[in-house]
């Protein structure tokens, strides 16, 4: 599984990260968490709004910050 964090690296994007590696660890999961900074690459993903959520290659969530709780939703 590869999850993607879609942001410029603000507050709220590293939020979603620590999010993400929580309801990974705690589901006991093998996935690689990556960080997507490159307006570009957001951008193709049809994402206006970040921090955004990408499972395997899905927008699952965008303009939130979620909670572990959230996250583990979408895994």
């Amino acid at each position: 599984m590869v999850i993607k964090i879609l942001g410029s690296g603000c507050a709220n994007c590293k939020k979603l990260e620590q999010s993400a590696q929580q309801a990974v660890k705690e589901l006991g999961l093998e996935a690689t968490i990556e960080k997507v900074e490159d307006f570009q690459e957001i951008i193709a993903y049809g994402v206006m709004k970040t921090p955004a959520l990408v499972v395997d290659e899905i927008v699952k969530s965008s303009g939130r910050v979620l909670s572990a709780e959230d996250v583990k939703k979408y895994l």
